[in-house]
């Protein structure tokens, strides 16, 4: 039988207009952080006067992919997100959508996104795209039921957003650009332990792999926490190493790298549900502010 909170969240999600039903199939809020992200990367990337009509290209574009990829992972994920209370009022769990709906959905803007990059942006964008898309799908999707590896491994894919926001300014790789994904990618890993430890009972009721299924205890995932934020404070540097930014984006990025590193030390020293929000919180904190910075102190 369902429980009490079970039957709640069913009734709630049955009460969503379709405007929320639909953000919640595109993933509203992860889908705003990899445009902001896109943008970022876009912005610092390139020279002289705006293009904004190549700017309104890459994000379009970028969206389609994104929502797409949402899409996607929640039809290949639709009966694991029925048993977590976060993730059960989903459109697909709660019946709002079916499987049929959300695959031509999610397969038409994936490939549309694909293909608006490629001819309104350029071609190496497009493939990074289509890396991310991939990888995000049938990589790390997949390896969430396999090992806690799936945490560091499906950081790669959620950092591509900024360094394809460079390859869109720039139409090359470069090592400003890494820089960028690094960043990203160094950030995401002590916000996923966060939550996953907050949320661990949840993913062992569907049978995800994260790392505190395996570390009962929370030793290796608080030292998990700390060295990556400790890492995320050194590659942080690169913008201003790189010419990219400037003194003053130097000094926010170590003021709010000290704060996030502290943050996740004390989560490790302790951990609670208290230091684990705390370190979300952190996190959340961190990259908006850090990317606000970087644009507002760009060496023109």
């Amino acid at each position: 039988m369902k429980s009490t909170a079970e039957i709640s969240i069913a009734a709630s999600a049955a009460e969503k207009s379709w405007s929320a039903v639909f953000a919640d199939l595109v993933k509203a809020r992860l889908t705003t952080l990899v445009l902001l992200t896109t943008l970022v990367g876009f912005y610092m990337g390139w020279r002289g006067p705006m293009n904004f009509l190549l700017m309104f290209h890459v994000v379009a574009g970028t969206a389609l992919v994104a929502s797409g990829a949402a899409a996607l992972n929640q039809l290949l994920e639709r009966e694991y997100d029925a048993k977590m209370r976060r993730t059960m009022s989903r459109p697909l769990p709660s019946g709002r959508l079916q499987p049929a709906t959300v695959m031509i959905f999610g397969g038409v803007c994936a490939v549309a996104g694909l293909g608006y990059l490629a001819l309104l942006v350029n071609p190496i964008t497009s493939v990074l795209g289509a890396v991310t898309l991939v990888s995000y799908l049938f990589i790390y999707t997949p390896l969430k039921r396999v090992t806690w590896l799936n945490t560091p491994i499906g950081a790669i894919p959620g950092a591509l957003p900024p360094l394809m926001g460079w390859t869109a300014a720039r139409g090359e790789m470069s090592s400003e650009g890494w820089a960028l994904f690094a960043i990203l990618a160094f950030w995401q890993l002590p916000h996923f332990f966060a939550i996953a430890w907050m949320y661990r009972e949840d993913y062992a009721r569907a049978g995800f792999k994260m790392l505190p299924d395996v570390d009962p205890d929370g030793q290796r995932t608080g030292q998990q926490a700390v060295s990556h934020t400790l890492a995320l404070l050194a590659v942080s540097v690169f913008p201003y190493v790189f010419n990219m930014a400037g003194p003053v984006y130097l000094a926010g990025a170590l003021l709010l790298g000290g704060y996030y590193l502290w943050c996740a030390i004390a989560f490790a020293r302790q951990l609670t549900l208290p230091r684990a929000r705390l370190l979300f919180l952190a996190s959340i904190i961190y990259l908006p502010l850090l990317l606000v910075v970087m644009v507002l102190d760009k060496v023109k």
